[in-house]
């Protein structure tokens, strides 16, 4: 039985990182936000010292919003969703790491930015734009629900970041944007209204940093919190974008 386990918590700002140790009595249901709130209402480490609280990000405490990602014993994953219990029996170890993600900038303690994410976003256009055309009045296009079930698993996708830390192609050296945002680019040509602007989500990811750049190791859809199926994604993605290539050299018009 569990009576007391440990958060040992790499921390500190850019350059200046130290580990730092908390312990805790055991409490059912205990999961790792919950702890980093305890430190938060009594920040006194394990050698007894009041040090300033953790920070870290949190949102939504229930895998929605995909602000908590931090690693968890070298492992990328949501820190409300990892409970101290399950842990523990998978390692059988009390003592639990935390880390930030090391593929983003670091802000300090478990903060780093996802601003690569979401310019990538950008870069793919990604967003359906509307006008007029379907009325308050009028229904949208038909969805048959085969493509709807498609759709709704890849718009789940929460900007966590899992994916990309997991990512040996996303690194210092590499301008590649990443499985999610591939994945997006996949949702929003997928909607009716979005495959008009089709052409214009796969020419980024036909340049550099691009589709060609992923190395099909498949990390990230071992460690997708939403079971994404983010290589289906980019296998689609590197078809449309070859189809897409081919359709710029001719001058082939758009078909479904």
């Amino acid at each position: 039985m569990i009576e007391r386990y440990v958060l040992k918590i790499y921390r500190g700002s850019p350059g200046k990182q130290y580990w730092e140790e908390f312990e805790f009595d055991w409490v059912p249901s205990a999961n790792i936000i919950s702890s980093l709130m305890d430190i938060q209402r009594h920040p006194i480490n394990r050698l007894g010292q009041r040090v300033p609280p953790v920070v870290w990000e949190a949102g939504c405490l229930e895998e929605v919003c995909g602000s908590c990602s931090m690693l968890v014993n070298g492992y990328p994953r949501q820190g409300c969703t990892a409970m101290i219990e399950q842990i523990i029996a998978q390692t059988g170890d009390t003592t639990i790491r935390l880390a930030p993600l090391t593929k983003f900038p670091l802000v300090r303690d478990l903060i780093v930015d996802r601003s690569r994410m979401f310019d990538a976003l950008k870069k793919i256009h990604g967003w359906i734009d509307v006008d007029d055309t379907y009325s308050n009045n009028q229904p949208g296009p038909k969805i048959f629900p085969e493509k709807q079930k498609v759709m709704y698993s890849l718009s789940t996708c929460m900007t966590c970041g899992c994916c990309l830390e997991a990512c040996p192609q996303v690194n210092s050296h590499s301008s590649f944007i990443g499985p999610a945002a591939i994945s997006q680019a996949r949702l929003f040509n997928a909607n009716p209204v979005g495959y008009t602007q089709k052409g214009s989500r796969l020419r980024p990811l036909m340049a550099e940093g691009g589709i060609s750049d992923c190395g099909n190791n498949q990390n990230c859809v071992r460690v997708c919190p939403k079971n994404i199926p983010l290589t289906d994604s980019i296998a689609a993605i590197s078809r449309d974008t070859t189809l897409q290539a081919l359709r710029d050299l001719f001058d082939f018009p758009e078909r479904d």
